[in-house]
């Protein structure tokens, strides 16, 4: 009798070792614990959160609704969405919110706050200054005020000034480039373009981004989200370091082709692109197809806030979906990194701390 127990008892320890043994091998890679989390894709207007626009609003006076649920509601996107509409109409309350210095140091000081806790340890944050003008605020005030909340903070951070796709901005966007001329390399560290690519092409902007480059400015595209590979084309001549989203370049092998050879990154926004109707559901991202075209790809969040999603959650969702291993992760990460607009010391100590945390 003893020797059946023991028999059973052998057989279940080798069952269960068999079975721990699988289930080890399938285990997929948690991100909850890592602080080496960088997000170089982030809308300021797209990244307040309920409690920082309840505070933004008393700082500043403005009336909004008294329950979380009722701010939230008009500053997130329903969970199903996939309608470009519905996407954008949520950014006008978190803008009235950025037209104060108080107003967007706040904003700044507190995204960076909340990042850190997310275990965010490098950010840059997109932000619009002709967005802020009003209230007798000007471009450079917004810019100088941002920038004091970026010192604020705990972590390493930089922002990316954007100009904007429009019809009759044109000076407003030349004094975005000459701002970011200013205070490039004291908290600026690059120049965007963002909006209606579909409306207003990025071969339009051409002027824009000549001056850019004729003072000596890196910047980054939005391209390739709104409007397909024609787009990225345009950015890449007029000599855009990385590309925003740039996820429609898989329409053009050439393209695909180019990037790869030339490790031009990509600033991919996978909740994004569902919410504006790029694709449909998250299982039809095409992560798996960058990452084998060997596309330089980065993992980031556009607008957390609206979309009600984080850089914990963009992972999680990859990591799901498509069995992203730990090599992979780290390896996306690292793009990052080297992806950024960061000075080199800052990215030596990013990438030491990404070493440390994925082994």
């Amino acid at each position: 009798m003893k020797s059946f127990k023991k028999g059973v008892l052998l057989l279940a320890a080798i069952f269960t070792g068999e079975f721990m043994s699988c289930h080890k091998a399938t285990e997929r890679f948690d991100v909850n614990k890592l602080t080496c989390l960088v997000d170089l894709h982030l809308h300021l207007d797209g990244a307040i959160s309920t409690e920082s626009a309840k505070q933004l609003a008393s700082l500043q006076g403005i009336e909004i609704p008294s329950s979380d649920e009722e701010i939230e509601k008009i500053m997130r996107v329903s969970d199903d969405c996939s309608d470009l509409n519905e996407f954008l109409e949520k950014f006008d309350f978190p803008c009235s919110l950025l037209r104060s210095e108080i107003g967007v140091k706040t904003a700044v000081e507190n995204l960076l706050s909340e990042l850190e806790e997310e275990g965010v340890m490098y950010a840059e944050i997109r932000f619009a200054p002709q967005f802020s003008v009003g209230r007798g605020i000007s471009q450079e005030q917004a810019v100088r005020a941002a920038i004091e909340g970026t010192k604020r903070a705990h972590i390493p951070s930089n922002i990316i000034l954007c100009c904007m796709r429009g019809a009759d901005n044109h000076e407003a966007n030349v004094e975005t480039v000459r701002l970011t001329k200013k205070y490039y390399g004291r908290g600026v560290c690059a120049l965007d373009i963002a909006g209606a690519e579909g409306l207003f092409p990025t071969k339009d902007f051409r002027d824009i981004f000549e001056l850019a480059k004729s003072e000596g400015l890196r910047f980054t595209i939005h391209a390739g989200e709104a409007a397909g590979p024609e787009s990225v084309w345009d950015a890449i001549d007029f000599g855009a370091s990385r590309i925003g989203h740039g996820i429609r370049s898989l329409e053009d092998e050439r393209l695909v082709a180019y990037l790869s050879e030339h490790k031009i990154p990509l600033d991919i926004c996978p909740t994004s692109n569902v919410c504006t109707a790029v694709f449909s559901d998250i299982s039809e991202y095409p992560i798996r197809t960058m990452i084998e075209k060997g596309l330089c790809v980065t993992i980031n969040t556009d607008d957390p806030a609206i979309e009600n999603t984080s850089i914990k959650k963009e992972f999680k969702k990859l990591i799901d979906k498509f069995d992203l291993s730990k090599d992979e992760v780290k390896q996306l990460l690292t793009n990052s990194v080297n992806a950024s607009f960061a000075e080199e010391s800052v990215k030596k100590e990013l990438l030491k701390k990404i070493e440390s945390q994925i082994k």
